[in-house]
């Protein structure tokens, strides 16, 4: 279908959140027609090393991409400037260009596609990627004793709900998050069209297909272990190490010889002091950072993950990017509810275990379960694939522009 539109993302495309949950699936839009106008603030310290790359990738796709820098202070302030340089920009892009679609990745864009909608009658897709304030809220990143803070809490909450009732459509990234929008008493009996898309996943790319078996093999001598529990990602902000460390030590009583491998950009020293407060020597423990490239060779070699993430009121809507990756390799999962649909996932594909607390003892069960079930790997990567598919993901944007297409309303 061909169309213009107009995708905005105050996350750059030079960051890893850009290059795995944006371009991927513009790509594949643009492959069907889709003319794609590409707003994003990209950080100083990453477009030097990346922004090559990346203007050479989306140019092959037809992606016409006008990046932005991103300033960071002061707070509040610097949002501010920057909310006002990208409505400048995507004014002066839309009288070039005549966008039927503005696609807007969370909330501080969806102001901006708010505005084209009741000025200019743009179609509005909300794509909110989770629930913003209460996440800077729950993160301890936006504290609510300040009067400041509070203040913007309040904007961002009467914003979204104003973008739901707004939007020509709302794109929630779990179904958790989508029936706690339902809901909520201030919407009741408005029609609200959501539709389902979780953090998806290149099945593709993460498949044993893509393991480089020398390097498999030297790392499996390396470790000099028959069983390596995995994580993968950054350990900050929504992530329980402390928890995932004392998850560790348990299932070192039952596999004697178990190590601990922690694939991740974050520094590792202070990975390494965390985890001998928690009594685990340096021997157990293998910190290193690893490529989009050679990860799957480096997740071929574990028999089980895990990953516990806060259980608070903002990860209803939270689907972890990593999930889907962890699952394309077929490699089972130890993980806590109340996340987004993760549990439901896992229980419904059978691919791992979901834990209700962080208790010993739900420890003990869960790694127990894990040891006496033969999990098959092929088929954890196939409900990878039906769940977390790029391709799927790619088909629903294609069917939700063209509801938006169809069905826009200009509301002045």
């Amino acid at each position: 279908m061909s169309a213009e539109v107009l995708y905005i993302s105050y996350d750059g495309m030079t960051d890893p959140l850009g290059q795995s949950q944006v371009i991927p699936y513009l790509e594949g839009l643009s492959k069907l027609g889709y003319k794609i106008t590409l707003i994003s603030f990209e950080k100083p310290e990453r477009v030097s090393k990346n922004k090559p790359g990346i203007h050479k990738t989306l140019q092959q796709a037809n992606i016409d991409w006008h990046p932005l820098p991103y300033t960071k202070h002061p707070p509040v302030l610097s949002t501010i400037y920057d909310l006002w340089r990208m409505k400048k920009l995507a004014q002066k892009l839309h009288r070039q260009k005549n966008f039927h679609l503005v696609h807007c990745r969370s909330y501080i864009s969806a102001l901006v596609g708010r505005y084209l909608k009741r000025i200019f009658g743009i179609g509005f897709l909300f794509d909110m990627r989770g629930f913003y304030a209460d996440e800077r809220v729950d993160g301890k990143i936006w504290n609510l004793k300040n009067p400041v803070y509070k203040l913007v809490y309040r904007f961002f909450k009467n914003a979204e709900q104003s973008f739901l009732q707004e939007a020509d459509c709302t794109i929630s990234l779990t179904h958790a998050g989508k029936k706690e929008i339902q809901s909520w008493s201030q919407l009741k009996g408005q029609p609200l069209p959501i539709e389902v898309i979780p953090c998806c996943a290149d099945v593709n790319h993460f498949s044993q297909k893509n393991v480089d078996a020398h390097k498999a093999t030297q790392l499996k001598n390396e470790l000099k272990s028959d069983f390596v529990l995995c994580y993968v990602g950054s350990m900050g902000t929504w992530y329980m190490p402390n928890e995932m460390f004392d998850f560790f030590n348990v299932l070192v009583t039952y596999k004697s010889d178990a190590l601990f491998l922690i694939l991740t950009a974050d520094e590792p020293e202070h990975i390494y002091r965390l985890s001998e407060s928690k009594g685990i020597v340096r021997d157990k423990l293998i910190v290193k950072e690893s490529s989009r490239k050679d990860l799957p060779t480096y997740l071929s070699v574990c028999q089980l993950s895990v990953f516990f993430i806060k259980p608070v009121f903002s990860k209803k809507a939270s689907s972890p990017t990593k999930h889907g990756e962890l699952m394309s390799m077929g490699i089972p999962l130890v993980a806590n509810d109340f996340v987004g649909d993760v549990g439901d996932i896992i229980r419904h594909t059978k691919s791992g275990v979901v834990i209700s607390d962080f208790a010993a003892q739900s420890y003990r069960t869960a790694i127990e379960t894990v040891l006496n079930t033969t999990y098959n790997q092929p088929q954890i990567s196939q409900c990878a694939r039906e769940v977390y598919g790029l391709e799927n993901g790619i088909k629903t944007y294609d069917t939700v522009y063209r509801f938006v297409l169809q069905n826009k309303t200009h509301r002045p």
